[in-house]
């Protein structure tokens, strides 16, 4: 899976899974647009670890807009193309329905929603955009095992990740007659630093036995079945379940 000279831009660089692809894509040659919205000095680590050269930063809050149209125009400033697009910028923030008080309730379904659907859409449209003008090109969203299984504790999350699928296979009957693809990666847990106090507390046991294999995934497994799906031609509108048979569906 080579991927000489193509122009990745991948969202939520800054550690965990972003970070796992970048440095993937980077090693086969491509060229990265590392996205980042607070965290700079992660990112500056992601960007200092990647080899090859012509990797950028580019900051922004994808749940704006203005900002997810910006970011598109600016990495399509930069390198004068894109070529793929990994979605993996996202929030989770727990609000149980039991406990959390209207307020908080709102905010949070407003805050998941506008960042991990409305931005995925927002910078999925620019950049399809794009794609189409060149002729083609490949975007990778990252979904999530709560999308299926459930998220008790934070039902935004799970449902702004079922909608990704949703969309996700909407557009890519939308985008194949321009030669654009569109896959989803669906994780169960993954070994980042976003979950470790779950993984390596007092759950972690109980965590990683929900898999037969005994164990979470890690970050550069997830980032292989991304590039995996970057690099192919047929498997556009697929899910891909990455949770080691804790979540089977038909």
């Amino acid at each position: 899976m080579r991927f000489d000279d193509k122009v990745v831009l991948v969202t939520g660089a800054s550690q965990g899974i972003g970070r796992a692809v970048a440095e993937q894509f980077a090693s086969e040659g491509a060229r990265v647009a590392l996205h980042y919205f607070r965290q700079r000095d992660n990112a500056l680590e992601t960007l200092t670890a990647l080899k090859g050269s012509d990797h950028r930063l580019f900051q922004g809050d994808i749940s704006n807009p203005a900002d997810a149209q910006q970011l598109v125009t600016d990495v399509v400033s930069a390198f004068n193309r894109i070529d793929i697009v990994v979605n993996n910028a996202g929030i989770f923030e727990p609000h149980p329905i039991a406990s959390c008080n209207y307020d908080e309730w709102q905010r949070a379904w407003a805050h998941t929603i506008d960042t991990n659907l409305i931005g995925t859409a927002n910078v999925t449209f620019c950049a399809a955009r794009e794609m189409i003008k060149q002729g083609g090109g490949r975007i990778v969203n990252v979904s999530s095992r709560g999308a299926f299984r459930g998220e008790p504790e934070a039902p935004a999350y799970g449902a702004s990740k079922a909608a990704i699928n949703a969309m996700s296979q909407s557009l890519a009957q939308a985008l194949a007659p321009h030669n654009v693809f569109v896959t989803v990666v669906a994780p169960g847990f993954v070994d980042t630093e976003r979950v470790a106090e779950k993984v390596q507390g007092e759950q972690g046991e109980a965590i990683r036995n929900q898999s037969p294999l005994g164990r979470v995934a890690r970050a550069d497994e997830v980032a292989r079945t991304i590039l995996f799906l970057a690099s192919e031609d047929f498997l556009t509108g697929a899910i891909v379940d990455i949770n080691g048979a804790s979540y089977l569906r038909t």
